[in-house]
């Protein structure tokens, strides 16, 4: 089909490539904010319930807090206290200091659902069934370009100031930009689907297996569960016409790994996928940033990977919005804080959740007296299993502070309970939280913030980013160091 392009291309702030959960964040945090903003999707609009992702973990709880959607998220799923590795070792979600100490177990397409009512409510433009095929930057003009095909087949460019790939690990934003994806594929012919089960197996989120096969079920607490197994004897290529799975070969690895496939049966769904561990080496290029998938891939032990995306794009929203306001004094080094923030946590995750499938796999005497004694020191050695936990959760991310600054500067805020409320519902305006001692009257700001008070007698006065992370914290505050943290 000959199709001409469009005379005049359409100009928006910000294009966000990829309608999935990374994408709709980022794009419902800019448009509430007043940034105009375009999704372009290339699948058609509709729900499915074949999605891999399926745990929300509790920094990501807050996040949602944040935008006053974690409530309603909550009540589509079911709250595990606790997570359960090789039959050994158990991590206690509920030592952790959050609203949330537990790990929601919901599809992918509950969170989808979620943040995509939210993105239309604030005005997100919305292009299913439209691909990306190419893009341009303009140092001139300040621009990115977008190449796309239409539904139609018709060729259409829209022009933004910056354009976000959270497009998925085949990211063509990240082809289009020449970057390479280094990494391996860890695990092939992973079988998963979504069942009923006529035994009912223990309340915990649970990963078993002696080396040669392992599995893994969580309830969705409707009477579904997610199983998910891998056998070594079992090692078909990716999910495809020539590799089909049936519910026979994952009841088959299920029992192998187990010692029961709990009578699962009726699958809503079923499939087969491989496991990458794979991370791009910039997150930014210019005008261009990736999130999410588009990013970093890694295994599914753990259940990071939603995750870790979502927090990407909490990250980034913020920072996008101030610049395109003019609320920073630096815009350049605020977006490089993007790539130098987030890409050592996507570091993190992909070798710990790596670090937890090369386990369940253990097949040798010594890799298997390796998992036994990481089980044992994580079960018995309290400091070893609180950072285990934090980092699981997403509760102990931290990102790096400039040298001589405050302690508590660019750590996670916890919830904390204010004169005005608590500190999550005062982040739901997007802003800045300012919170002084009692009595402390509001500083003059052009930068928009909440300003908010200890409940307590404490003197430390703390700039919370609208992330959630402390930007500045001093207990002598100098008004001329609280402007310049609220422009950096």
């Amino acid at each position: 089909m000959t199709t001409t392009p469009r005379t005049a291309p359409e100009t928006v702030d910000v294009i966000v490539v990829g309608a999935g959960p990374t994408g709709l964040l980022l794009a419902g945090d800019l448009a509430t904010q007043g940034v105009s903003v375009t999704l372009v999707e290339r699948r058609p609009h509709r729900t499915s319930n074949m999605t891999r992702a399926f745990a929300v973990h509790a920094r990501t709880l807050e996040l949602l807090d944040s935008r006053g959607l974690a409530d309603e998220l909550i009540r589509t799923g079911t709250s595990l206290s606790s997570l359960r590795f090789f039959g050994k070792l158990s991590l206690d979600l509920d030592r952790l200091h959050t609203r949330f100490p537990f790990v929601l177990i919901t599809p992918q397409y509950e969170v989808e659902q979620l943040l995509e009512r939210r993105a239309r409510t604030a005005g997100v433009h919305f292009r299913y069934e439209t691909e990306l095929t190419g893009l341009q930057q303009s140092a001139a003009s300040e621009s990115v370009s977008a190449e796309l095909r239409e539904p139609d087949g018709s060729r259409a460019t829209l022009t933004a100031r910056y354009l976000v790939g959270a497009d998925g690990m085949r990211s063509p934003v990240r082809q289009a930009l020449g970057l390479p994806f280094p990494g391996k594929s860890v695990i092939r012919s992973i079988a998963l689907a979504d069942v009923r089960l006529t035994e009912e197996p223990d309340d915990t989120l649970t990963v078993s297996g002696g080396g040669d096969a392992f599995a893994f079920i969580a309830p969705f607490g409707d009477g579904w569960y997610r199983v998910m197994g891998w056998s070594h004897s079992r090692q078909a290529a990716d999910s495809g016409p020539s590799d089909p799975v049936d519910l026979e070969e994952l009841r088959e690895i299920t029992r192998s790994a187990l010692g029961t496939d709990h009578g699962m049966h009726d699958p809503r769904w079923i499939s087969r996928f491989h496991s990458d561990e794979r991370q791009v080496p910039r997150y930014r290029t210019g005008r261009v940033f990736l999130a999410g998938d588009a990013a970093h891939v890694h295994s599914p032990a753990g259940g990071q990977g939603m995750n870790t995306g979502l927090q990407d794009a909490a990250n980034l929203s913020w920072k996008l919005a101030a610049v395109l306001r003019g609320q920073t004094a630096d815009p350049e080094a605020l977006l490089d804080s993007y790539h130098a923030e987030r890409r050592p946590v996507g570091t993190r995750v992909l070798r710990s959740s790596g670090a937890l499938v090369r386990l369940a796999m253990a097949r040798t005497p010594l890799q298997r007296a390796v998992r036994t004694l990481t089980a044992t020191v994580l079960s018995t050695v309290r400091p070893a299993s609180d950072k285990a936990i934090g980092m699981v959760s997403g509760i102990s991310i931290a990102y790096p502070a400039a040298r001589g600054a405050h302690p508590l500067t660019s750590k996670r805020a916890p919830d904390l309970s204010l004169r005005e409320g608590r500190l999550h519902q005062l982040l739901r305006d997007g802003t800045f939280v300012l919170v002084t001692p009692a009595g402390a009257a509001a500083p003059a700001s052009s930068t928009p913030l909440v300003h908010a008070h200890w409940r307590s007698d404490r003197a430390t006065t703390l700039l919370v980013r609208p992330d959630g992370y402390i930007a500045w914290a001093s207990e002598h505050p100098d008004p001329a160091e609280l402007r310049a943290a609220l422009t950096r």
